[in-house]
């Protein structure tokens, strides 16, 4: 499978062999699997107070009133503390104790992010997500993609190799979150656009832009190349990006 490199101004530079990793078997299965492990990690454990529904002053009336024999409030009526009585306490309330990590095998997960690449590279599978493209996948860019510091140069770029009009898509998808989340420092949520893998440098211009992720090669991961357990997010590489993947996963 050969891939074109394009420049700065969207002409093609030279043509590459990709990878063996782009003609991986598509495997969405075991892709939402390791996706759903990596979010799984960043729960935080949450439980009730260990005097929940229990802290009352209670007595028990004992026979003789025609009431059910159950620890009722000292200052009124109402039933309390056990569990079978309307406003007692929870029988099984969330335990802070509770795993909420799921695993994994590592070759699932190799195997997940082999394929989670692969489907980067179809123009189908992309499609499928929404995503605004021009012309052939994969995208692969010269080096110098890497030194750009100024974001409208890479406004720029991504004009010319026909990307930008996902980032649009993007903006235009920012909304106000519903629930109580929004309360909570994540008021807007909005969809993903592309996603910019390089090889050393972190280029810090793009990720002002609506929906557009950086990271380096050897940070990738299935969630970020499947939003959502969703694969085939719209992705840009670097020349040495690509390069690096040769050695990496064998």
């Amino acid at each position: 499978m050969r891939a074109k490199v394009l420049g700065l101004n969207g002409d093609v530079v030279e043509e590459i062999e990709l990878p063996d990793v782009f003609e991986e078997e598509f495997r969405p299965d075991i892709i939402k699997r390791a996706v759903l492990a990596i979010q799984s990690h960043r729960r935080q454990p949450y439980g009730v107070s260990s005097l929940a529904g229990r802290d009352y002053a209670w007595e028990n009336w004992g026979p003789g009133y025609g009431y059910a024999r159950v620890p009722r409030l000292k200052q009124g009526s109402r039933a309390v503390v056990v569990p079978q009585a309307v406003g007692g306490r929870r029988a099984h309330p969330p335990k802070v104790e509770r795993k909420w990590e799921e695993k994994i095998n590592k070759k699932e997960k190799r195997k997940a992010l082999r394929s989670a690449i692969a489907a980067t590279a179809n123009p189908e599978i992309v499609r499928a997500r929404n995503h605004v493209f021009e012309g052939e996948l994969p995208k692969v860019v010269v080096d110098e993609f890497e030194s750009l510091k100024k974001t409208k140069e890479v406004v720029e770029v991504f004009k010319a190799i026909g990307v930008y009009g996902d980032v649009e898509r993007s903006k235009e998808t920012k909304r106000i979150r519903a629930g109580k989340g929004k309360m909570r420092g994540r008021r807007y949520v909005m969809k993903k656009s592309v996603l910019v893998i390089v090889s050393n440098n972190i280029v810090k211009s793009a990720r002002n832009l609506p929906g557009v992720d950086v990271v380096l090669v050897r940070n990738l991961n299935v969630e970020l190349l499947a939003p959502g357990c969703l694969a085939g997010r719209l992705t840009v590489w670097t020349k040495s990006a690509v390069d690096y993947l040769r050695g990496w996963l064998c």
